[in-house]
C-alpha cells in the first residue's frame, strides 16, 4: 500500500483540460517535487491531492483512503494532509504566538522544538503585520505542521523570496522532512531549487507527467528540450559538431564541456560572461555554436581566442 496515490485524475478549469491523465505514488518519508512552467497544471494538481478541488476524473487515495473533494465536505481539506498556499493566510495584527496557540496540537516541548526548526522561535511576540515575507511563510508554515500532519504539501513556497530567505527556508523545509518525521509534496516553477531536496521529480507539462525520475537522472538525462530547459543552460547540438557519429541531437551540460590543452575541437571564443561561481563562454565551433562553463580555468579565455574544448566522459545524451 502506498502512501499516497494518484491515479488518472483530469480536471478541467473554464472548459479546458488542465489535467489530462496524472498517476504517480508517493512513500512515506519519500520527498517528491512536481515542477513545470506555470500554467501547466502542478498548482491544480496539488489542490486536488490536499482535498481543496474536485476533479472531474480520477482518484485521490491517502493511506489508503480517497481523499474526498470540497463538494463531499462540509470543510474542505483531507484530515492529515497540510496545504501551505502562496499567500500565508495569517490573520492581521495578531501577535505570532497568538496566531500558534489556536492551531496547537503538540506539547509545550513538541511546539517549541517546532518554532526552533521553523527559524521563527524569536518572533513570537511580534505582530503578523510586522513580518517580512520569509517570516510570514515560516510561521504560516508552522501553523499548519502544529496541528500534526503526515503529509505537507507546498505550493511555490520559494516564490517571492529574495536569496537569503530561499536559503533559509530550503534548510527549513529540508529540517522538517528529517526532524519531524513529515512526507513533503512541492510544487515549484523553478526547478533548480528543488534538486538538492527531492528524492524523486515529476515533469509536467500541459497537464501531463512527461519525465519521474531522481534529480540526478532528469538533470542529465532529460527526455527532451522541455525539460532539459527548466534545469537550466544546455546544449543540443547535431552530434558532428562534437566530432560525434550518430544522427540524433547531442544533449550536455555546459558544465561538462572544458577546455583542453591544444586537444580537442578548436574553436573561437564569441563571448564570456561572469556568473559568480563560475564563468560562462560562449565558443563557436566548426559546426556550431556551444556554451562552456568554466569554474577554474587559467588563463581564462577571452573574446576572439582560439580554444580546444573537450568532453567529460559519460555526460553525453541523445535527445
Amino acid at each position: 500500500m502506498s502512501f499516497l496515490t494518484v491515479t488518472g485524475i483530469r480536471t478541467q478549469v473554464n472548459g479546458e483540460w488542465v489535467l489530462k491523465g496524472i498517476d504517480f505514488s508517493q512513500e512515506k518519508h519519500q520527498q517528491i517535487a512536481i515542477v513545470g512552467a506555470s500554467g501547466s497544471g502542478k498548482s491544480t494538481l496539488l489542490k486536488i491531492v490536499a482535498g481543496l478541488m474536485q476533479t472531474d476524473e480520477g482518484e485521490v487515495r491517502f493511506e489508503d483512503k480517497r481523499v474526498k473533494g470540497p463538494l463531499e465536505r462540509l470543510l474542505p481539506g483531507e484530515p492529515g494532509i497540510a496545504y501551505l498556499s502562496q499567500h500565508y493566510e495569517l490573520r492581521l495584527n495578531y501577535r505570532v504566538e497568538e496566531v500558534l496557540e489556536y492551531a496547537n496540537k503538540m506539547t509545550e516541548e513538541e511546539a517549541a522544538e517546532l518554532y526552533r526548526i521553523c527559524r521563527i522561535d524569536h518572533l513570537m511576540k511580534r505582530k503578523t503585520d510586522q513580518l517580512s515575507g520569509g517570516e510570514k511563510q515560516r510561521v504560516a508554515m508552522a501553523r499548519l505542521l502544529i496541528g500534526n500532519p503526515r503529509l505537507f504539501l507546498l505550493d511555490e513556497p520559494f516564490s517571492n523570496l529574495d536569496y537569503s530567505h530561499k536559503q533559509m527556508l530550503k534548510t527549513v523545509i529540508k529540517d522538517i522532512g528529517e526532524k519531524l518525521d513529515l512526507t513533503c509534496l512541492l510544487v515549484s516553477h523553478d526547478p533548480q531549487d528543488t534538486l538538492s531536496w527531492a528524492d524523486e521529480i515529476l515533469v509536467i507539462k500541459d497537464g501531463e507527467i512527461v519525465q519521474k525520475g531522481t534529480p540526478i537522472d532528469v538533470y542529465n538525462h532529460p527526455v527532451d528540450e522541455y525539460t532539459a530547459g527548466l534545469f537550466g543552460p544546455y546544449n543540443l547540438v547535431e552530434a558532428k559538431v562534437l566530432e560525434l557519429t550518430g544522427e540524433k541531437k547531442v544533449f550536455v551540460r555546459p558544465e561538462n564541456l572544458y577546455f583542453g590543452y591544444k586537444a580537442g575541437i578548436k574553436g573561437l571564443v564569441e563571448e564570456v560572461n561572469y556568473m559568480g561561481s563560475a564563468y560562462e563562454i560562449r565558443v563557436k565551433l566548426p559546426g556550431g555554436t556551444v556554451l562552456v562553463r568554466a569554474v577554474d580555468v587559467t588563463p581564462l579565455p577571452k573574446k576572439g581566442n582560439t580554444v580546444y574544448i573537450a568532453i567529460k566522459p559519460d555526460s553525453i545524451w541523445h535527445l
